[in-house]
């Protein structure tokens, strides 16, 4: 008989986990606490726009081209995907605007351009960034991260050393290049990942790979197109996907879940996978004695940034933008230091601007532009009403600047999303937008575990457990902890007839 499993939440590891499961023969089915699929990749429609609500960068495509080949599969089963060229624009102190383009050739005259010699630098950066690319992503990103048996095999001690565990990013790049610009350009994926430059290992330099080498992307129709491709595809491998349907309890008798409680009812199980907020379904979903973890450890863990969101449909087109915009032209370090060293609202935020309209007509009326602005922030704050504002008047008047015209005027819908908001759709621990910080005492092992040490039958997946935040490790993440029930809790194969076995 084939083992029930539900899913807690419909995120890209939770779909990933129930997809996979119900592959391997697994009865799977998806609760989901918001009105549709997605997590922080919801979407929704306004006014004749259509906004993605959270992830807007598609890179690493080869882990979704493995995704979707598990199950025989492509991507252009499902989405149209583009290569954006130039891959965004940043601009600069000064301010100065630099496309970075798509071509390795042209890429590398423009760091010989900053930085004379740096060209040749580019190369090697890139060759180390690969090995860590194709070392870190092929082979660590998939270990459970429950023992460090796991890392007993002496060929992957060695993958290991060469990985820069123990170097800083900040020292690591300092090595290649001078120029303050060129320092930004590579070291700004860190902004995202939880913590400054000195204290992020040099193996997240894999990122700069994943951004100059492999490019960056877009679904036709918007980042949402990824989640309905994967929600048709749980389908078609049989998954049961339940809106409108909170967990408001894991259920366990004798160290094991016997499933789930939601206002509709009791939902049996024989598994529980938790692929919502980690933090939210140990601490508020299980009673106090089959929690691993303490709330004073939480809260010591080092989070990755939340940030400040505002979606804007404006009424004309915009000049300057590109589809995504850096807007570096304040101090970095220092709104670095205002995230994680001392958290609090930034003084001179750095921000970031996508305008998917530029490269999809379809996510905006004819003639207007959709716009969506992202400001990273420490978690943890409060964001009333006027503290949004405020910054959006900031960040507004350089965009305007930028663009050399007026665009508040043009604003025909407008909607902002911070802190608050995080927590009551997601229940997101401490109003944070990315998970847990990806430092060195926050890596693999030394993550909160996939698996409940108290209860037998219950996994956790998604950013706060391995492999770690963003949408490819959280597509990895499902399928990590589907290996892991696999081999815990095996379907047996189904007994061969005597006539078939002549």
């Amino acid at each position: 008989m084939s083992k029930h499993v539900i899913v807690i939440g419909s995120g890209f590891a939770g779909l990933a986990a129930a997809t996979s499961l119900a592959q391997r023969g697994y009865r799977v089915t998806v609760l989901e606490k918001n009105e549709g699929p997605g997590g922080r990749a919801r979407v929704f429609k306004a006014e004749g726009f259509t906004f993605d609500m959270g992830p807007s960068w598609y890179w690493m495509p080869d882990i979704f081209e493995q995704y979707f080949a598990r199950f025989g599969m492509k991507v252009s089963d499902y989405y149209d995907l583009v290569r954006l060229d130039p891959s965004y624009q940043v601009v600069f102190k000064g301010p100065e605007a630099v496309d970075i383009p798509a071509a390795m050739s042209e890429l590398r005259a423009l760091f010989e351009r900053y930085e004379p010699g740096s060209a040749a630098r580019l190369d090697e950066f890139l060759r180390q960034a690969a090995y860590k690319y194709e070392v870190g992503i092929g082979k660590f990103v998939h270990m459970p991260g429950r023992s460090l048996l796991e890392f007993a095999d002496p060929r992957l001690l060695v993958d290991a050393l060469r990985l820069d565990l123990l170097q800083s990013m900040h020292k690591h790049v300092r090595k290649f290049f001078k120029d303050s610009r060129l320092l930004e350009l590579v070291e700004f994926p860190i902004l995202f990942l939880g913590a400054t430059s000195e204290n992020t290992p040099a193996l997240y330099s894999l990122m700069n790979y994943a951004d100059l080498a492999l490019g960056t992307w877009y679904p036709m129709g918007g980042m949402h197109k990824i989640v309905e491709g994967m929600v048709k595809l749980a389908q078609e491998q049989g998954v049961t996907l339940e809106y409108n349907q909170e967990v408001q309890q894991i259920v366990v008798e004798n160290g094991r879940t016997t499933g789930v409680q939601t206002a509709t009812g009791f939902h049996p199980a024989d598994i529980v996978v938790a692929g919502a907020d980690y933090h939210h379904a140990e601490q508020h979903l299980l009673a106090p004695e089959w929690r691993h973890y303490t709330e004073a450890y939480w809260d010591k863990r080092t989070m990755a940034p939340s940030s400040l969101l505002f979606y804007l449909g404006v009424n004309k087109r915009l000049d300057k933008l590109r589809h995504h915009n850096l807007f570096f032209d304040e101090d970095f370090a220092l709104h670095a230091e205002e995230i994680y060293e001392q958290p609090k609202w930034p003084s001179r935020p750095l921000f970031y601007a996508s305008t998917p309209s530029i490269t999809d007509p379809s996510v905006a009326p004819s003639g207007c532009e959709n716009l969506f602005l992202l400001i990273p922030v420490a978690p943890n704050l409060p964001d009333p009403e006027e503290t949004r504002e405020h910054y959006y008047h900031l960040i507004m008047d350089r965009l305007e600047r930028h663009c050399g015209h007026s665009i508040r005027d043009a604003v025909v819908f407008k909607r902002s999303y911070a802190h608050q908001d995080f927590v009551q759709d997601y229940h997101s621990y401490k109003g944070n937008a990315y998970g847990l910080a990806n430092t060195l005492r926050q890596t693999a092992i030394l993550k909160p575990s996939l698996k409940s040490n108290k209860v037998s039958n219950l996994y956790f997946t998604g950013q706060l457990t391995v492999p770690g935040p963003g949408v490819p490790p959280s597509l990895i993440s499902g399928q990590v902890v589907a290996g892991e029930i696999e081999k815990e809790f095996p379907i047996p194969a189904k007994p061969v007839m005597p006539e078939l076995a002549h």
